[in-house]
Formats: C-alpha cells, structure tokens, sequence
C-alpha cells in the first residue's frame, strides 16, 4: 500500500514522502492516526504540486539571503558605550544592540537570534561575529565597541 505522510513520523519518514507500507500498518495505524493519507494518483500529482511550489519559495528566500550577504559580508558595525576603569564597559554588548545597530546603518532586518557571537563582549575593540541569514548562509562581520 502507498501512502502520503502528513507529518513527520519517527523511524518511518518525514512529511510529504510517499512510502510503501504494509496495508494493516498504513490502515491501522498511519491513516487511523492521521499520520497518512492513501496515495490515489490525483493525491500524488497534488503533492508533487506542492513540493515544487516550495521549492520556489525556498529558491527566493536563498536568492535574498545571497543578495542580503553581499550587501553586509565584511562591514563592521560601531557600538559605543561608557567604560569604567581601563577599557571595561559597564555592562555588556547584546545581540539586540547588535541587530538594531544592523537594521539602523545597513537597513537590513535581522533576528537578535541569529546573531553569533564566541564571547561575551564587556571590553572596548573589535569582535567578530556571523549572521545567520538563512540555512548554510552566513555573513561574516565585525563589531568595534568604541568609548562615549
């Protein structure tokens, strides 16, 4: 019996793949469940459809991230903050300054998420960083933390 995941199902299959099952397996257990539906031809074609329109998106949204990396990869941004004794910050600088500083100069949106950053950043000088832009697309870049 052919049969259409719904959702992803452990040790059997991840959404939308099409499967040769057992038919007691795909009757009383996938389809019962709502794991599954019957893979009729119509269904199959309908799927397929599917696939290939999200494969469109995730074609666009990688094209972006390609455009938006160009756009950034390389540049640094500047946060200024008020130091202590030597070159300490009082406090410490966050992805959220970060994201904003990058929204504010490049007019690009980012995610405090998807900001990566090795250390805790509480002194004054230059860090480097990556930005997640999408999956296995990243910018590299560079902060500078400066005194007021």
């Amino acid at each position: 019996m052919k049969v259409i995941l719904k959702q992803d199902v452990s040790k059997v299959g991840l959404k939308g793949e099409i499967l040769e099952v057992s038919t007691g397996y795909g009757r009383n257990f996938l389809i019962a469940r709502g794991l599954a539906e019957e893979a009729t031809p119509g269904k199959i074609r309908q799927n397929q459809e599917l696939k290939k329109i999200q494969q469109e998106k995730d074609d666009k949204k990688l094209n972006l991230a390609e455009d938006i990396k160009k756009k950034i990869a390389g540049k640094v941004v500047s946060i200024k903050g008020s130091t202590g004794d030597g070159e300490k910050l009082f406090g410490s600088v966050t992805s959220t300054q970060i994201a904003e500083k990058i929204n504010s100069v490049y007019g690009v949106s980012v995610d405090k998420k998807d900001i990566k950053l090795d250390d805790v950043v509480k002194q004054i000088g230059s860090y480097p960083f990556k930005v997640r832009l999408y999956v296995g697309v990243e910018a590299d870049m560079t902060l500078k933390v400066e005194t007021e």
